[in-house]
């Protein structure tokens, strides 16, 4: 199996990079995250990598960060989520936000994330709550949904919101983080 990848970046997606590394171009599956925090193409990059084997293909999915690569993997264990769907998944906020989202057990944040349904979210923090840790118990994630929801009622995409908030402090309070947050959507 392949465990990493390092090489230069010979063709930049949305959904995947070409990674050329020993004369043979890898075709990584990379989630929006890592996308937007790779280089142009003709740079050196190392990617962590998942190997997924099916009957049909081989599929290699990349990740800038250990972590994201063991909570990727924790994510297609879950039944009914497989590796393009934790990608989606994954792309959507940090991980931190995530892992808060399963360990306080909130269904109503996770069901933001397109594709997921009620029973799904359910399924994710039921198997995945002992993992994601404790550290995470005494947080509420009411906060990051105020400031999401003020975002798109100020006329901002989902998507937009969520990408300017995930480069806002989880620290701040409701208030910051959507000023913080709207300094981030007006330089674009």
């Amino acid at each position: 199996m392949i465990g990493s990848i390092k090489g230069k970046i010979v063709l930049k997606t949305d959904k995947f990079l070409i990674v050329e590394a020993g004369n043979v171009g890898y075709k990584v599956n990379i989630s929006s995250d890592t996308l937007s925090q790779t280089h142009k193409t003709n740079t050196e990059i190392f990617l962590f990598i998942h190997t997924h084997v099916r009957e049909d293909s081989l599929d290699l999915y990349g990740f800038l960060d250990y972590k994201e690569l063991e909570f990727f993997e924790m994510l297609i264990n879950v039944s009914g989520i497989g590796p393009k769907g934790a990608l989606a998944i994954l792309g959507i906020t940090t991980l931190e936000t995530l892992k808060k989202a399963i360990a306080t057990s909130d269904t109503s944040y996770l069901t933001k994330i397109s594709g997921i349904g009620k029973k799904t979210a359910e399924k994710i923090i039921i198997e995945l709550r002992d993992k994601v840790g404790k550290e995470n118990n005494n947080i509420s994630l009411k906060e990051e949904l105020d400031a999401l929801e003020a975002l798109k009622s100020l006329g901002y995409s989902q998507v937009e919101a969520r990408e300017a908030l995930k480069n806002v402090s989880p620290d701040l309070d409701t208030n910051k983080k959507i000023k913080e947050a709207l300094k981030i959507l007006g330089g674009k």
